[in-house]
């Protein structure tokens, strides 16, 4: 089985982009304009023709099987309004993921954006991660480092700001993946350099942080690579040995995950060569921020399958636990329902739709 870590709802019906609309004209006449989350028209139809013709056609094109999937990132939109404002927004869209995975149980499972609001108490988002583990089945979240969209307003990742919400995922035993949303600085770029940024930033504010230490179980995942962090990875243990942090290794690999959203081969390759194969989890981010085809290789840059299948230094091995011994055991709230001898020997399709 082939599990993507990483994917998003790029593709809603347009009445999720109105509701949006909606809320940011009611803001732009009242910015203290309370919001509750209504009610939304979405047929489970237009639901179905959103991810057949998307996500689910380049899952089977492409041969993977399961897709952990959230809201779309650039969308999560903290920094819009105020923490109603989030609450109403992130409510909706998490009951929207909700029902594509049970539109397509085979398919996708769930994972939570979160009602976050910059500097504002993180009360808002632990009932809202318990409301979508404990009553709806998601079985991880997507947690944003940075709610003003650049500027950095908020408490570093190490700061004891963020121990309620590491306590309550240790609690549940879920996994979050550090995903900032859209950028407002002026000098970032949403796709490229604020997200690859962010990745590399909160990589440092945790490694001169207690938080390991503080919390053993913790887990958290860096996408699109570790932004920098591979590349630099000379860079950094020099640093922490510099500071008296001993071995980076030991120091936040216990706790650390990267997925695999780079999009060309070599870049792979220097992935797969600097971090060890159990911290690494397969991802595409499909259908996200690259969606062109490589004139290089004539296949889709987030194709990334084939960069690991083209990986010359793992073995067989190696390649499964990336792509997907590493997130069963991560998302370890993700089970596989079993299916006797006979069924499997029949090559029927295997359900995958029993977890929590």
């Amino acid at each position: 089985m082939i599990i993507d870590c990483h994917g998003h709802y790029t593709t809603t019906p347009p009445q999720v982009e109105a509701y949006r609309n909606d809320q940011r004209a009611l803001l732009a006449k009242d910015p203290n304009h309370l919001f509750t989350k209504g009610d939304v028209k979405i047929s489970d139809d237009e639901i179905r023709e959103s991810i057949a013709n998307n996500q689910l056609k380049l899952q089977q094109d492409r041969g993977t099987d399961l897709t952990i999937f959230s809201p779309r990132a650039s969308w999560m939109g903290h920094d819009l309004g105020n923490a109603s404002t989030s609450q109403a927004w992130t409510e909706l869209c998490n009951d929207l993921i909700r029902r594509v995975c049970d539109l397509f149980p085979d398919n996708f499972v769930p994972v939570c954006q979160l009602p976050q609001s910059p500097e504002t108490s993180l009360e808002n988002s632990i009932a809202e991660l318990s409301r979508c583990v404990e009553e709806m089945g998601f079985i991880g979240c997507n947690l944003n480092p940075d709610p003003s969209g650049g500027f950095w307003k908020d408490p570093r990742l190490g700061d004891r700001y963020w121990y309620p919400f590491y306590e309550k995922m240790i609690e549940m035993d879920v996994p979050a993946m550090i995903h900032v949303s859209g950028a407002c600085q002026h000098s970032l770029d949403t796709t490229s350099s604020y997200y690859l940024g962010a990745d590399t930033t909160a990589f440092t504010q945790l490694l001169f942080s207690d938080v390991f230490t503080d919390f053993p179980e913790l887990k958290l995942i860096i996408p699109h690579g570790g932004g920098a962090v591979p590349y630099h990875w000379g860079r950094f243990r020099g640093i922490a040995q510099d500071r008296g942090l001993g071995d980076l290794d030991e120091r936040v690999l216990g706790n650390l995950y990267f997925d695999t959203c780079v999009y060309h081969q070599r870049g792979i390759d220097l992935l797969l060569d600097v971090i060890p194969t159990k911290n690494i989890l397969f991802a595409s981010e499909m259908i996200g921020a690259v969606r062109g085809i490589d004139p290089r290789t004539d296949h889709h840059y987030d194709d990334t399958k084939r960069y690991i299948d083209g990986n010359k230094a793992l073995d067989a091995a190696a390649k499964q636990a990336i792509f997907e011994g590493n997130a069963r055991r991560v998302f370890s709230r993700l089970k596989i329902r079993f299916v006797p001898l006979l069924y499997a020997l029949a090559q029927k399709p295997v359900p995958i739709s029993a977890w929590v």
